[in-house]
């Protein structure tokens, strides 16, 4: 299938590495320039050199803190400057989260809540808020959304909440902007294999004695019964981005390999 995408141009926050570098990479595949952003200029830098290096696409690199709605506005400047407008935008930035981060009532501060929201849902508004106007003006245009699906599970409370502000706030821009030539949609990720898990599950072996396979077989909970690669997410996040996506906007799109049990609907 032409996804249509030769000649597009795209802006995926948190690039450098994991899922956001590789939805860079699965779009540079299909012939998209990219910009890739994130906060640290080092790894950002060496992640856009090896993207070009592989591709051959215009990649370029523009350090920005999707907290700071200046550097996001300077982030799409650039990129309009650089590519000569802009099609695509992928929100990927966001904090880790952690198994051992505080999940219940007690220790869920206001601190902890704004600090998961700061970054994952204002930053992904202030990025759509920059690019939907150069959408509108050319009357097309994609957003995607990396989420997670702790939007569907009561794990924690501030998890939860950052997930589904994602969910509530594609859905909001779904709305207002279809009618203008944008969709709008949002991927909820389960457990992805990217260099930090690989790292985790390393240095458990390292420690336990027990085979990588072993270690990810017990935490595997999904219904193909094995890890998802990130590469995996990003096949989904660019056939969104493509014009070939029409028929979705607005809508959560899982891409976790499946959850046993429950019918979503």
């Amino acid at each position: 299938m032409d996804l249509k995408l030769s000649g597009k141009r795209a802006i995926v926050t948190g690039a450098s590495k994991g899922i956001g570098f590789a939805i860079a990479r699965g779009l540079a595949a299909e012939g998209v320039d990219v910009v890739l952003a994130a906060r640290s200029a080092e790894p950002l830098e060496a992640a856009a050199r090896q993207l070009a290096e592989q591709t051959g696409r215009r990649i370029i690199a523009v350090p920005t803190d999707t907290g700071d709605d200046e550097q996001v506005r300077a982030l799409v400047e650039r990129t309009v400057a650089g590519l000569g407008g802009v099609d695509i935008l992928v929100n990927s930035a966001a904090t880790p989260w952690s198994a051992g981060a505080v999940s219940g009532l007690a220790d869920t501060t206001d601190d902890v809540v704004r600090h998961e929201v700061e970054i994952k849902v204002l930053g992904y508004l202030r990025t759509a808020r920059a690019v939907a106007p150069h959408f509108v003006e050319q009357g097309w245009g994609r957003i995607i959304n990396i989420s997670g699906l702790g939007a569907r599970q009561a794990n924690s409370i501030a998890q939860t909440i950052r997930n589904v502000g994602v969910s509530a706030l594609t859905k909001n821009l779904a709305d207002e902007l279809g009618p203008k030539g944008v969709n709008v949609t949002v991927v909820h990720p389960g457990l992805t294999r990217t260099e930090r898990l690989t790292q985790r599950l390393t240095d458990k072996a390292a420690e336990s004695g027990a085979t990588i396979e072993a270690l990810e077989a017990e935490i595997t909970k999904n219904s193909v019964n094995r890890i998802i690669d990130a590469e995996e997410v990003a096949d989904v996040v660019t056939f969104l981005a493509s014009p070939r996506s029409i028929a979705l906007t607005g809508d959560a799109i899982a891409a976790g390999g499946g959850v046993p049990g429950p019918v979503y609907y």
